[in-house]
Parts: structure tokens; sequence; C-alpha cells
């Protein structure tokens, strides 16, 4: 499978735990919990190591700065499609979404729509640099111990 397949597929399963566990809150009417937003990130964690891991699995691939793209990349790719989604969410769905979340937004102040879709892509996008360096250092010594077997 390629690194652009494995990308894609992983980056979409984040979008999906993301967006149903969006979905599941505000079924529970706790979509105005700005503290479990911070939840979104177990969900980028796990999609980003899947990625890494059938991306050794797969392709064999070993090397720390591929792995590391290859992580970054998925949750890069997650958070734009997330930012999009809540973007039209908020377009076309929910425009009071707007009002919600400049009362709880960790970033605050009154946001216009694209000024939460650019913050959400700033927070998104630090969050997937935490979270392949968090991935990465599970998989650092991979290489190290597959060249010690040959």
């Amino acid at each position: 499978m390629s690194q652009r397949k494995i990308i894609i597929k992983n980056a979409l399963l984040i979008v999906l735990m993301i967006s149903g566990f969006f979905f599941l809150s505000k079924l529970l009417g706790q979509e105005d919990n700005p503290y479990l937003r911070f939840l979104n990130i177990v969900f980028v964690i796990l999609g980003i190591r899947q990625a890494v891991k059938e991306s050794i699995a797969k392709n064999g691939v070993t090397n720390y700065g591929l792995n590391f793209g290859s992580a970054f990349a998925t949750g890069a790719l997650s958070v734009l499609i997330s930012s999009v989604g809540v973007l039209l969410y908020i377009e076309f769905i929910s425009p009071e979404f707007l009002d919600l979340m400049n009362n709880n937004f960790l970033i605050g102040g009154d946001l216009d729509v694209f000024e939460v879709f650019f913050s959400l892509m700033i927070e998104g996008l630090a969050s997937s640099i935490v979270g392949a360096l968090i991935v990465m250092q599970f998989f650092k010594n991979h290489d190290k111990s597959d060249t010690k077997a040959s």
C-alpha cells in the first residue's frame, strides 16, 4: 500500500472518530463543554499511530524521518478535513454553533466563521505535531532493532 493511501485512509479514520464524537456529545447535550475538545488529541494520536504502524508493517518503512513525515501528514490532512467540516456545519447546518464556539472557544473572542476555521487549523496543526512526536517516540528504535537482527 502506498504512503499516500495510508495517509488518506488514516486521516479519514481520524475525521470519522472526531465527527462521531462531536455528534455523540451533541446528542448527549455536551456540545457546549469545551473540555471535551481535548479528547480530540486522543483520536489524532490513535490515527497517527495506526498510519505509522501500517507504514512499517506493509511498506517496511523504518526510517524515522519518513515515518514522522507520514505521521504529520496524516494529522494535518485530518485537521484540514475536520476544519472544513466545521466550516460547512456552521455555514449550512447550524449557524448558532458559531455563537456557542465563541462563548466557549479556547482562543476566545468574537470570531467570525473564517477566524474560527483559521484558529482550528492552527490548534489542529499544533496537536498534529505533538501527536506525531508522541507516536514517533514509541517507534524511534524500530529501525535499530531491525538492523541488529540482520
